[in-house]
This record gives C-alpha cells, structure tokens and sequence, in this order.
C-alpha cells in the first residue's frame, strides 16, 4: 500500500487563477494530481489544504479514498461549504490518480468500465445580436457540434438597457448594465424563435439564463421557450428559491439543468428525487471530487436525472479531465461542458482531454491520464501575480433602482 507522503498546491495560469494539487507517496515515482482551483477565493483554499488537511492525511494509505474522504470532510466539523469542498474535491482526484496508477488502469476503468466511446460536448455561441450568434452558431454546427449553448453575450444578455431606456432615478448609482428582466423575457424566446428558422430542429439548443431572474419570470421564460425544445434551460432559478421547481415543473416540459451553485447535498437531493429536473450540473470539484460525484450520478440514474458536470471558462484541464472519466463511465451521462485552453497551457499538462468535432477523449494512460509539467505551469504565471495582492470578485449585474441581481 502506497503511503502518503506530501500534497502541495501548485498555483498557476495567468495570474494563479488555477491550483492544482500534488499528492505524493512513498512508492518511486507514484504520485497523483487534482483540481482545488476557485478563481475567486484561491489562497483561501491553498491555506484550507495546507494548514489542516495535508497533515491529517501524509502518512495515511493512499488507498482508502471512501475513509479519507470522509475524514476530510469531517475535520473542519463545519461542512458542506464551497471551500473545503474544493479543498477536498482537488485531494480526491489526485486519490484516484494514484488509485489508476497503482492498478495500471484509467479511472473509468476502476468505475465500471466504458458505457461509450467518446463523450459528447456542446459549444459556447454567442453574439452581440442575432446575426452575430447566427454566425456562431452555425461555425460550431460545421466542427461537428449536435447541441450549442446561444447567449445574447455574456450572461443576462438581452436583458441590458442603456440608461435612458432604463429610466434610472435621479440618484442612481453608478453601474456599467442595467438588467430588466421583462426586456430578457421579451427577448430569449425571440432569439431562439429566429434560430430555429435558420437551424431547424436539427441542432439542439441549451441557455444559460444564471440565475437573474424572480421566481415567476422564470417560469414565464420556461413556458414561452417550450416551443423551441431545447436540450435544457440552465440555472434558471438560484439555490435560494429551488423550492420553485416544484411549480416550474407543474407549467412547462421545458427541461432544466442546475447545479453550477451547488455545494450542499441538500440542494440537489430532492430535486433529483422529485424529478424536478432533467440534468444535474455541479462541478466536480466543488462538491468534493470525483468521490462525492459518483454517488450524484447513482442517485440521479435512480430517478431518471442525467449529469452534465458544469466546467466554466476559469477552470482547468485537470478537472476537465475528472469529469470526462466520469462521463465515460456512467450510464446516465447526458452532455459535458467544454472549456477552451491556449495551446501553451494544454502543453504544461502533457495527456489532457483531447476534443475533435463535438466529442471528448481521454487519453487511456493509467489513472486520470493527465500530468503537470511543473516549469511549463510556472511559465503561465509569468510576472502577473503575486501572492499577496490577489484579488478578483465575481462582476455583479445591478437593476436600474441599484438592487443587485443574484448569479
């Protein structure tokens, strides 16, 4: 049995947005690695993994992932918040990284095998108007892409009013958008009537609303979008109002992914169990790594739910890569979410996930298949960061009257 031996944290990408986290052991060369990264709270979670769970585990069998886990879980007493759960999602893959090795065998492997050949992803199309997502649209449609996410640009868009068409108060405060969410209600179903004509019904549609919008336009948008049929609606509601999937589902067939906010078993439990919704779409990471993950797809197969792990522009390939095993393994997979890397950042992780048309493939090498070259990594930081002044909080959208809308 390999014995923990060391874990650190391996800060890099422009600016140290990505930690990626190295457990080694005490057999030569054995070593695994994870995602912990959080381009919002980074140190935060370096410190959680540092200062409390290297030094429960280093000297622990490697092995015991289920007993590990749990004991990470358990040392803070507090639980089920966003950061030790990164923390202990980063550790996780980097257990079963070893875990592969040790067995000679792709993860995938270790969770059952294969339930297909290739995992299948969807593009990201966006425009600042029609004929820009148009554009889009129909360049991810010619790389071989079956289903597309359309956005307005960035999240909210079609929802934007400048400030005379927002009449804003004559002591408003200063904001860079004014989102209304009646002009986005207006405008959603518009754009996906328009795309439809252009595309048929060949092509598969997903949205990502972000939550901006009250409970009840929410259900407004899912019915005035079912007769474009889209493959999902993203995170129309916030984790604080979940309770109102019970009455979406009551008003529309238009299917629903969540989970991007989720942390919380809580949260998604019994909407898997009522099937109040279609596909679940955490982040592998963030609820804990590929341990806590594999039981959310056996208990969403249970009731019909199929997963889409959420990936996101800041993440990186090494948690990309967790959920392309999962995704392989798994029967009730439904859609992964792709990220697009820079030729320089996927040369410093030698094995990573290789995308052609719209499918993913791991590369079949033992364990997570993915590595870190540690001078590479150290090269993508380059002189922008410094440890001390890092500070980047997530971009908040307001209403004219100043009330900030919830992502």
């Amino acid at each position: 049995m390999a014995k923990i031996t060391g874990i650190k944290c391996i800060r890099t990408r422009r600016n140290g947005s990505w930690t990626i986290v190295k457990v080694t052991t005490d057999q030569d060369g054995l070593y695994g690695i994870g995602s912990a990264s959080d381009v919002y709270n980074p140190e935060a979670i370096v410190q959680v993994i540092e200062q409390l769970l290297a030094p429960i585990l280093i000297g622990r069998d490697a092995a015991n992932i289920e007993d590990l886990w749990n004991t990470m879980n358990l040392s803070g007493y507090w639980r089920n918040g966003a950061l030790m759960l990164t923390a202990i999602g980063g550790i996780d893959m980097a257990l079963w990284d070893i875990k592969g090795k040790e067995a000679g065998l792709p993860v995938y492997q270790l969770l059952g095998g294969a339930s297909r050949s290739a995992v299948a992803c969807y593009g990201h199309a966006g425009g600042r108007d029609i004929a820009e997502l148009r554009e889009d649209v129909q360049r991810f449609v010619e790389e071989g892409y079956t289903v597309v996410r359309c956005q307005l640009g960035g999240y909210g868009g079609g929802g934007f009013l400048s400030a005379s068409e927002a009449k804003l108060p004559d002591n408003a405060w200063k904001t860079d958008a004014v989102f209304d969410e009646h002009a986005y209600l207006s405008s959603i179903p518009k754009m996906f009537e328009q795309l439809r004509v252009t595309f048929g019904t060949e092509v598969q549609f997903t949205h990502d609303v972000h939550e901006h919008l009250s409970p009840i336009i929410a259900i407004q948008l899912a019915k005035r979008l079912e007769p474009y049929g889209l493959f999902y609606l993203e995170d129309v509601l916030p984790p604080e109002q979940i309770g109102w999937y019970r009455q979406l589902r009551q008003q529309s067939a238009t299917a629903q992914a969540v989970g991007e906010l989720f942390v919380n078993p809580q949260e998604w439990t019994e909407l898997i169990k009522e099937r109040l919704i279609d596909f679940i779409r955490v982040r592998v990471s963030k609820v804990g790594g590929i341990s806590a993950c594999r039981k959310i797809a056996a208990l969403s197969e249970a009731f019909g739910v199929r997963t889409a792990w959420q990936e996101g522009g800041e993440n990186d390939p090494v948690n990309q890569a967790a959920s392309v095993h999962l995704d392989m393994a798994v029967w009730n997979f439904g859609i992964q979410e792709i990220n697009h890397f820079k030729p320089e950042e996927l040369d410093a992780f030698p094995g990573h996930i290789v995308r052609k048309g719209g499918y993913l493939y791991p590369s079949n090498k033992p364990g997570l298949g993915i590595d870190l070259d540690e001078s590479k990594a150290e090269l993508l930081v380059g002189d922008g960061w410094k440890r001390v002044n890092y500070h980047n909080p997530y971009t908040l959208d307001r209403k004219a009257d100043g009330t900030l809308v919830r992502p």
